[in-house]
């Protein structure tokens, strides 16, 4: 799977709100997506998510989880604007601050996503392809802070962020060798 382009991102959602082709609007797989790609948080934590998870501290939102893949705790500020489009889409679906906000499967996301895709001609891109543009855009607008795309993931190692997003060794050495400047 691969990052999604700038334009893939908006392209992919704005069908999703109108619908297409063979499929319909689908505002509950929009706004997972939507989450996906402005938290940075992986699908599956996303679809436990409760209004009731926001917690207001000191003037901001904030979000305590605990990753179901890495069992690791993380806590992050959630842009006031964000948190605002959570809460409509509570109000207008009906969901209670102690309800789960998309009582949905990933395997309904993913296979709804397909649909989207296959009508776009969108090709290697799943659900996790979101976090991956999340932290490539993360990086590219921090000019290339991979240590802060790590901690905002939460990998291990630098390494690992670099492979995450697509950045190989190839390029690395590339770099290095075009960059090469002497003065005598």
């Amino acid at each position: 799977m691969v990052a999604l382009t700038t334009d893939q991102y908006h392209t992919i959602l704005k069908t999703m709100k109108t619908g297409a082709g063979s499929f319909r609007a689908n505002p509950r797989c929009l706004a997972v997506l939507t989450a996906e790609a402005n938290l940075g948080m992986r699908v599956g934590d996303i679809l436990r998510l409760k209004l009731s998870d926001f917690i207001y501290d000191g003037g901001r939102y904030r979000l305590n989880i605990v990753e179901e893949k890495t069992g690791k705790k993380r806590t992050f500020t959630v842009p006031a604007g964000l948190y605002d489009y959570f809460c409509e889409y509570a109000r207008k679906n009906g969901i209670a601050a102690n309800e789960r906000l998309f009582p949905i499967t990933e395997r309904a996301v993913q296979k709804y996503l397909k649909s989207v895709c296959d009508f776009l001609g969108y090709e290697n891109i799943s659900t996790h392809s979101f976090r991956k543009w999340y932290a490539t855009d993360i990086y590219n607008a921090t000019g290339h802070d991979i240590v802060l795309v790590q901690h905002l993931l939460q990998h291990s190692s630098p390494v690992t962020t670099r492979r995450y997003i697509g950045i190989s060794e190839e390029k690395v050495e590339s770099a290095i060798a075009n960059h090469m400047t002497i003065v005598a």
